[in-house]
């Protein structure tokens, strides 16, 4: 009996904007020698990271199938697909059910081209999905230059020759375009989105202005709670640190199916303190994420006030409360952190974040104190703003940063993932 062939496919995509100009990348690659055998990228347009991921899916299966003649028969080619998408590992494996209207025809497409005995599903990390990824930017580059993508030096450098069946791979869906048309739409229908803050604008995705390239946009998610949050104590991080409680736990399930579903979350970076790290694990897990720690996201120090609520701190330190709420350079009892001094640690730490996630969107899981502080400062608005902004336990808001310093505050205190 003739053994079947054995491919490794590695694919990926991604959106400059989510939704915005997208493209894919696949790889086929020999299992046993590490050989490439066929590599498959393309500009798509304005589409959301998971259309790309799928469409990448997409072409990678058909540059296993194109080198296998009789790739459709029972036995002839086995194929094992690794992603670093969550999603589309989990629902072409038939462990999740596809909701997105978006996602059911392409899940289709792919599940049409080999057996489904044939394909089997991988999650891998982001970092071990370079090739595929370095096949995506290359295409999303090309796009906005107005230009087909094409092998590049490092491809030619790094790599076996290409198979001539890949470079005569169709495009995934449609004619081939024109891709300076392509790009010209693209930028179309980014400039006719508004720039304005809505619930409804954010569950099409935190988007991008054109002139500027796409934003790294931090999606602001307060943690879910713990056993003070309804009793409204001060819970910083000179006190306890404290779980989530049932509810908090059931909250960050909420959240975490809803960002699942919106499929606009690349990183997720987290305050190190137990409550976030929790709420923050929940929705790694849906999206098949890590989870970094940064310590300049943690919650401010309250001092002698940690775990007192406001009226017991009116009575044990009337003054300093007093002194407090009229200065943003006055720290609480005992030695904690002024509003100015955790403005100064959380402007640092969005310096060092808007660097590294330049043209991401990026889920920081922290504080109430943290995220007024970021709306604040984006918003331009004095200290004494801090007092005038309600953020609920689990909530989200948004933020996006631009190339020239600027930011634009896209959403406030979201909690429509909880009804």
């Amino acid at each position: 009996m003739t053994q079947p062939r054995q491919f490794v496919i590695e694919a990926d995509g991604g959106s400059r904007g989510n939704p915005g100009p997208a493209g894919y990348g696949a790889v086929v690659i020999d299992p046993v020698t590490g050989e490439t055998l066929a590599e498959a990228a393309e500009y798509i347009g304005v589409a959301t990271n998971n259309v790309a991921e799928y469409k990448g899916l997409i072409a990678g299966l058909k540059a296993a199938k194109a080198l296998v003649p009789d790739a459709s028969a029972d036995g002839a080619l086995q194929v094992r697909v690794r992603m670093d998408s969550k999603l589309v590992v989990e629902q072409m494996s038939g462990r999740w059910k596809i909701k997105h209207p978006d996602m059911k025809p392409l899940a289709a497409e792919a599940a049409r081209i080999l057996p489904a005995s044939a394909v089997t599903y991988e999650w891998i990390p982001r970092e071990k999905n370079k090739h595929a990824d370095r096949l995506a930017n290359e295409a999303m580059d090309a796009g906005k230059r107005g230009k087909q993508w094409e092998p590049s030096a490092s491809t030619a450098s790094l790599d076996t020759p290409r198979s001539p069946a890949a470079s005569a791979l169709p495009p995934v869906s449609g004619p081939p375009g024109d891709a300076a048309a392509g790009a010209a739409k693209a930028r179309a229908a980014l400039a006719s989105r508004p720039a304005a803050a809505s619930p409804a604008a954010a569950q099409a995705g935190w988007g991008a202005a054109p002139d500027l390239g796409a934003p790294a946009t931090f999606v602001l998610l307060r943690h879910g709670e713990t056993a003070l949050t309804p009793e409204k104590r001060f819970s910083g991080s000179g006190g306890g640190d404290p779980e989530l409680s049932a509810a908090g736990r059931h909250q960050a399930e909420c959240i975490a199916r809803s960002l699942a579903d919106r499929g606009t979350v690349e990183e997720i970076v987290s305050s190190p303190l137990r409550r976030c790290r929790e709420t923050a694990a929940a929705v790694a897990a849906r999206l098949g994420l890590e989870v970094r720690i940064e310590e300049g996201l943690r919650e401010t120090d309250f001092g002698a006030w940690e775990g007192l609520t406001f009226a017991e701190v009116r009575e044990r330190y009337g003054a300093d409360l007093d002194a407090w709420l009229a200065s943003a350079k006055v720290a609480p009892t005992g030695g904690g952190e002024s509003f100015a001094e955790v403005a100064r640690r959380v402007s640092a730490t969005r310096d060092r974040l808007t660097t590294r996630y330049a043209g991401r969107t990026v889920l920081l899981v922290t504080h109430v104190t943290p995220i007024k502080t970021l709306v604040r400062l984006a918003l331009g608005a004095p200290p004494e703003a801090m007092f005038r902004m309600e953020l609920s336990a689990a909530s989200v808001s948004a933020v996006a940063y631009y190339a020239d310093g600027n930011a634009s505050v896209r959403l406030l205190n979201d909690t429509s993932h909880l009804r």
